[in-house]
């Protein structure tokens, strides 16, 4: 039994306002809290005595060190430790950190993606606190380090993070989300904030079997394996009773995240055999993104202490269902309102949240190209478009009856009774709206369920930042739109109601390209995609390039989120990732197959050979001798496409950036996928004893 209760333990090792209230004097922690909720700047007198109380608590924890600890743009974080400890000059120990300490650092940090904004030899870059997420406090056996939440940039002020382009695309939705709200007659609302909560998928299999496996080890997935003879047809793993040693894995996840102030809401196994899922508490963007990060940092660390390696690539097993982090995300006002939660007899609020829904399908409608390029990474090219995973293309479920009810208003409002239990929007000429009406659709990117919108797309090991960058920067775009039109509107006299059916309408037809509520999987959609004009990029370079388009590009610069040089930066960053992971692929590939799939090919032609000069000369001809001669057909097919794969890999080594992403979709993915099915065909041929890598039967099954 545990010594303490979830509720004692939680926020234990967070620096959280309750800290702050209890350990800085009240005037300097008024100018820290303002400087949080986004009131005014930080004032520079005050962070010498916020950093003498954040090192007194950090010390109380255990801490020795501090980090400003950062998203780079890797999709991982980065921290580069200092001592509190420090000599005076007396040659007296003392712990020290200061003001200055506490607001910058100098990481260097050299050697992390920048999309040539900057040159090896231009080594300095810098790490700022951001004081909107709290600091955190680490432990390490013996040891723990304070961890400072921070945006990094480089010598000339130019982002080189995730953070710091969420921030921004945070802050235009917040403040365009503001406006609309107050045209709406909202005069006590004194904010909105975008809320997220991200389901991370994930799988686990034993440690000591992963670490036969070069591929899981190096690449997070594998290269070559049959499907077990049982592997998800069944169905019987998804939401059945958790293993014994995952339970206690997870519980102790649990009681980590809780002490770092992260409330996992739910756990479940998932689909695929040796798959589950965590689902923390919504929280506000940044710091979900942030808190999202420390998840899969301590599941990292909580697994390996159990025994399992943790495996968060977006398709791990060929042929099992992949891994995402379905992000849902929504807005609330400093009334404590969700406003997509359809509103209740409430004229005002039910049209209000028509305008926001508009404002998002307005966004998708135009930029839908921007959220493909979000989560393009290489993985998740291997993990869209099956088993449960969203397609390619983006598209927008809203249910049957909200997407019915946008096409009525957009077609003249036919007269609809009001129904009991429904949401009324008060007009007699306005059917009610559900909350909950219609099942969700599995196959759709983005689909709306019931008071929040589920972005499904995103794979498990991605940094919350690009999507949600992505996602806010379209809706505050739509939500602009709305505002300007309903602002048009009422400035000509229009009443309110009329006022925003009129934007509402406009949204509902401009956004049908983008609206689909079928079976996104099949052939006929994605012919229908294309006939509405909906960009199709199926590879991640293609996926990629619509970083580029000059509509997403003018955009984020509009916004202020990323300038022209930061986007063609991250897109390289980006493009860099994808080349640099298929090199690694392929040299993992080539070396698995000629240190681990010839030698046993080799062991059983030679069992085979002996076993048939035991034989009478005539078995030669017979059963026996076709056997022997499949696997020296296998053995020499193998020899040449490694030997193939390996001149394509210097090849594309010499080619510009993009060109070398072309061959890797053209040329060396299918080459890979050849080889792989030569593998398959190896282990199915020979004895389990020769087969040097744990299977696929033996990774799902947990000890």
């Amino acid at each position: 039994m545990k010594d303490k209760r979830p509720s004692e333990m939680f926020g234990e090792l967070v620096f959280s306002r309750r800290v702050m209230a209890g350990r800085i004097p009240k005037d300097v922690n008024e100018k820290l809290q303002a400087a949080i909720e986004g009131r005014e700047k930080l004032d520079n007198s005050v962070a010498g005595i916020v950093a003498a109380a954040m090192k007194e608590w950090a010390l109380s924890k255990g801490a020795t060190h501090y980090t400003h600890w950062f998203h780079p743009r890797t999709d991982l974080t980065a921290e580069k430790h200092m001592a509190f400890l420090n000599v005076d000059n007396e040659g007296l120990p003392l712990e020290s950190f200061s003001g200055g300490e506490l607001i910058q650092s100098e990481p260097d940090a050299s050697s992390l993606p920048s999309g040539g904004m900057r040159s090896t030899f231009e080594a300095r870059g810098y790490t700022a606190w951001d004081p909107t997420s709290p600091a955190f406090v680490v432990g390490n056996g013996d040891g723990a380090t304070l961890c400072i939440p921070s945006v990094f940039f480089s010598y000339d002020g130019t982002p080189l993070d995730m953070k710091t382009p969420l921030l921004r695309a945070i802050n235009a939705i917040e403040e365009r989300a503001l406006r609309l709200l107050r045209l709406f007659g909202n005069r006590g609302v004194k904010w909105v904030h975008a809320t997220v909560g991200a389901e991370q998928e994930f799988f686990l299999v034993d440690e000591e079997l992963a670490r036969k496996r070069p591929d899981l080890l190096f690449c997070g997935r594998t290269l070559l394996g049959n499907l077990p003879p049982k592997g998800q047809q069944m169905e019987d793993h998804y939401f059945g009773s958790i293993h014994p040693r995952v339970l206690a894995c997870m519980e102790e996840m649990e009681d980590e995240l809780a002490r770092l102030g992260i409330v996992v809401r739910t756990r479940h196994n998932e689909v695929g055999p040796g798959q589950f899922e965590f689902a923390p508490q919504f929280s506000e963007a940044n710091l979900a993104a942030d808190q999202n990060q420390i998840m899969m940092d301590i599941m990292r660390k909580v697994a390996r202490r159990h025994g399992f390696r943790l495996l968060l690539h977006e398709k791990p097993f060929a042929g099992l269902n992949g891994s995402g982090k379905h992000t849902n995300f929504s807005l609330q006002d400093s009334e404590g309102r969700n406003l997509l939660n359809p509103s209740v007899s409430n004229q005002k609020r039910g049209l209000q949240f028509l305008a926001f829904l508009g404002a998002l399908l307005l966004g998708t409608s135009k930029h839908g190209g921007l959220l493909r390029a979000c989560i393009a990474s290489p993985g998740n090219m291997h993990r869209l478009g099956g088993n449960e995973a969203p397609p390619a293309i983006m598209s927008v479920y809203l249910g049957d009856f909200l997407n019915r009810l946008l096409e009525d208003i957009e077609e003249g409002l036919p007269e609809f009774g009001n129904v009991k239990g429904e949401i009324d929007l008060g007009l007699s000429r306005l059917p009610a709206i559900r909350s909950d009406n219609s099942d969700r659709n599995r196959t759709a990117p983005i689909a709306f369920t019931g008071n929040k919108f589920e972005f499904r797309a995103p794979g498990a090991p991605q940094s919350l930042g690009g999507p949600l960058t992505a996602l806010f920067s379209l809706w505050a775009w739509g939500i602009e739109e709305v505002a300007n039109r309903l602002e048009a509107n009422l400035n000509a006299g229009k009443e309110l109601p009329d006022a925003a059916l009129d934007v509402i309408r406009h949204a509902a037809a401009t956004s049908r390209n983008v609206r689909f509520e079928g079976n996104c999987y099949t052939q006929e959609w994605a012919e229908e995609a294309q006939r509405r004009g909906l960009p199709v990029a199926h590879s991640t370079p293609e996926a990629l390039r619509l970083f580029l388009t000059p509509e997403n590009r003018s955009l984020l610069a509009d916004l202020g989120v990323m300038s022209e040089r930061e986007i063609h930066a991250y897109y390289e960053t980006r493009l860099h990732q994808f080349n640099t992971t298929m090199n690694i692929d392929m040299g993992v590939l080539a070396s698995m197959v000629r240190e681990g799939v010839l030698p046993a090919l080799a062991k059983q032609i030679t069992l085979e050979g002996n076993a048939l000069s035991h034989l009478p000369a005539a078995a030669a001809e017979g059963p026996c001798g076709v056997v022997l001669e499949k696997l020296g057909r296998l053995k020499a097919d193998l020899h040449e496409a490694v030997q193939r794969l390996e001149a394509l890999q210097a090849d594309l080594d010499t080619l510009p950036i993009e060109e070398e992403a072309e061959g890797m979709v053209r040329k060396a993915l299918p080459l890979m996928e050849g080889i792989r099915g030569l593998c398959n065909e190896v282990e199915r041929n020979v004895a389990l004893e020769f087969w040097p890598y744990p299977r696929y039967r033996e990774l799902s099954t947990l000890k």
